[in-house]
């Protein structure tokens, strides 16, 4: 079997998954009621808790623990759609109950969590009436947001430095700048990607950084949909690496042969799409077209961050003028194309998600979404300083034979444009962990 079939085997399966995985659309899972309610005083003492949430459920999503921390069973409760679960309850001396539950999103794992005090003594259970709600770990939460972070950073180098190499460059499949781009992308990303999982179980279970490093971590949160999400990640990255490997000992050649373009395609659309499938992309009327939204945003930012890096690392520091004449202004078209669809998809899913301007100006979500949208402003007007160069300088550049000093101010803009840009990816790593009716 060929190389090439091989790819196309492998990537088949979770390539499937992430295209076709367009779940409804929801926001953040919430407990709508609770049987017996929070506070309640009872006459007798209740056999099991019965939660209501606002959405279908799945019940390894669900953590009802005691203030020990127990995990009670939980299961659906028949004759409804999926929303309904149970708790089986003991039964403590002192009759008062006191339960910590959580509950995860199926789309994009946020982590819904209280308490709930109820019992035939009801004096006591008032007494821990004024507990703080259980939440996730600050420094979880963190890592989650970093993991993240480095994730999308990956991806954009890894997607559009591929991209970059093989539409304007082929021949910088033999430079060891651009390869080593690829190499560090691959890498980081990979890693980012389990390190996801383990961070994501600890989040969920409302645990500590040393949860991250447990099996069992591993083990529950791979039996939930965003588990799956994460572990179809992880494994396009696995099959990434042959797509790396291929160009990188095939050189230039590799680069231009249509049977590892099919391939390199395939695994960047599903790690596009896996990347998207953690996001708010299918919360709102229209999922499909959120999702769809989504893949275009998100291919967008890898054309031009990914091909912005390789410019800047790996075609500049050269200065070669034939390089310059052929790739500077094949990278301006390319990235306008990218930055017209980031922003064209962008507003697309902002209004899918956000849905309102009460909702943009008075949530946090919406605040951190204008934020991004600031910098992002302020990004495109350093692009637009890079283009006028292009228009420009570009001609005197070659002519000079990449002198320095010529070619300096464009250096400095897209450095400039980089740094900026990663800011951006900051906040869109804080948009992912937030709330959008927050």
């Amino acid at each position: 079997m060929t190389l090439r079939r091989a790819l196309a085997l492998l990537a088949l399966t979770p390539l499937l998954y992430v295209l076709a995985g367009t779940a409804p659309a929801f926001a953040h899972t919430e407990l709508v009621t609770s049987s017996p309610a929070d506070g309640a005083e009872l006459k007798q003492a209740p056999d099991h808790l019965t939660l209501t949430f606002d959405e279908a459920v799945d019940p390894a999503d669900v953590r009802v623990m005691t203030p020990d921390g127990d995990r009670l069973p939980v299961s659906l409760v028949p004759g409804h759609k999926g929303e309904v679960v149970q708790a089986a309850l003991g039964h403590p001396a002192d009759g008062s109950f006191a339960v910590v539950w959580s509950v995860v999103d199926e789309e994009d794992g946020h982590a819904s969590s209280g308490r709930l005090h109820f019992g035939t003594a009801a004096p006591a259970a008032q007494d821990r009436g004024d507990e703080a709600a259980p939440a996730p770990s600050p420094l979880v939460r963190g890592g989650l947001v970093a993991a993240r972070w480095t994730g999308y950073l990956s991806l954009a180098l890894f997607v559009g430095g591929l991209a970059f190499v093989t539409l304007l460059w082929p021949r910088g499949a033999h430079e060891p700048r651009a390869r080593a781009l690829l190499g560090l992308a691959w890498t980081c990303g990979l890693l980012a990607s389990v390190a996801a999982i383990g961070l994501q179980g600890a989040y969920a279970a409302l645990g500590d950084l040393r949860d991250v490093l447990r099996a069992e971590t591993y083990a529950d949160v791979l039996t939930t949909e965003p588990g799956v999400v994460l572990a179809a990640r992880v494994l396009l990255w696995v099959l990434a690496a042959i797509v790396l490997s291929a160009l990188l000992q095939g050189g230039p050649r590799t680069a231009c042969s249509p049977g590892w373009r099919v391939g390199t395609l395939a695994v960047c659309l599903g790690l596009l799409r896996a990347t998207g499938m953690a996001g708010h992309n299918a919360e709102g009327t229209e999922p499909t077209w959120g999702a769809i939204a989504d893949l275009v945003h998100l291919l967008g930012v890898a054309l031009w961050i990914g091909g912005l890096a390789m410019l800047a690392l790996a075609v500049l520091p050269r200065r070669r003028p034939a390089e310059l004449a052929a790739v500077v202004p094949g990278y301006s078209r390319l990235a306008a194309v990218g930055v017209a669809g980031i922003v064209a998809a962008g507003l697309v899913l902002a209004w899918q998600v956000v849905g309102s301007y009460d909702a943009l100006l008075h949530t946090s979500y919406g605040h951190l979404l204008l934020a991004k949208a600031a910098v992002l402003g302020v990004v495109l007007l350093v692009a637009l300083a890079s283009r006028q160069w292009v228009r420009t300088r570009l001609d005197l550049a070659v002519l000079l034979r990449g002198d320095a000093a010529t070619v300096r101010p464009f250096g400095y803009s897209v450095a400039a444009e980089t740094g900026l840009v990663l800011v951006v990816l900051a906040v869109t790593s804080l948009l992912v962990t937030t709330n959008p009716g927050q």
